[in-house]
């Protein structure tokens, strides 16, 4: 097993721990439930911190600064305790204002096939893509239409990682929506593929906006 040292802890503004998971208020312009998957070529010890502008409101394991776990390349995670997770997970709420410069109108009915390619040509397996369909359809797929547009900097510079010891490849796909009672004309976006090698992590979470920012 590979041993790591730890980092210096990052402080968050607000950390509220499971249980007692409890949403944001309402002047949050989003929220976002990403989850993170570690797939190392051998048995490796990981710590991984979130360094998040806004306010954790959920997340299991529950983290303290830093979360650290014993990682197998099937993405079996254990902790110090010997529970085991299939991923690590989080939710909060941020100020942040996402991009839609380019994306995606989808009719509602249409969500799932669209996400299945979508996610597919981003890089995410079956069943990385499975889990997120199973959390964001029944959102998705009532609304007469749903403005979509897959975030990079917007996301990523609100919500650093650090990981220890640093992956080889590292895919981040998050999506911002908003639900639409019309289609709206959107110039359409790029969707980028991505290579795993050697040490990969993987993360996919989506944020939908709230009413007031249905633009």
């Amino acid at each position: 097993m590979k041993r790591i040292s730890m980092l210096l802890p990052l402080c968050l503004a607000a950390l509220l721990l499971l249980p007692g998971c409890r949403g944001g208020g309402a002047e949050s312009s989003s929220s976002a439930k990403p989850v993170i998957y570690l797939y190392p070529e051998e048995e490796t010890e990981a710590a991984v911190r979130l360094d998040y502008d806004g306010e954790l409101t959920c997340t299991y394991p529950a983290y303290d600064g830093c979360w650290t776990v014993t990682a197998r390349p099937d993405g079996t995670l254990t902790d110090e305790s010997g529970l085991t997770y299939n991923y690590l997970y989080w939710e909060g709420v941020t100020q942040t204002e996402y991009d839609f410069s380019r994306g995606f109108c989808v009719p509602g009915g249409d969500t799932a096939a669209f996400l299945e390619n979508a996610l597919a040509q981003l890089g995410l397996t079956r069943r990385e893509a499975n889990e997120f369909l199973v959390y964001w359809l029944p959102r998705m797929e009532p609304n007469p239409c749903n403005l979509i547009a897959f975030q990079s900097a917007a996301y990523t510079d609100c919500a650093r990682l650090s990981i220890s010891p640093e992956p080889d490849s590292l895919l981040r796909v998050f999506m911002a929506w908003k639900p639409l009672e019309a289609p709206v004309e959107i110039p359409p976006q790029e969707l980028p593929g991505f290579e795993r090698t050697g040490f990969t992590v993987v993360e996919w979470g989506g944020a939908e906006l709230s009413a007031e920012n249905r633009k």
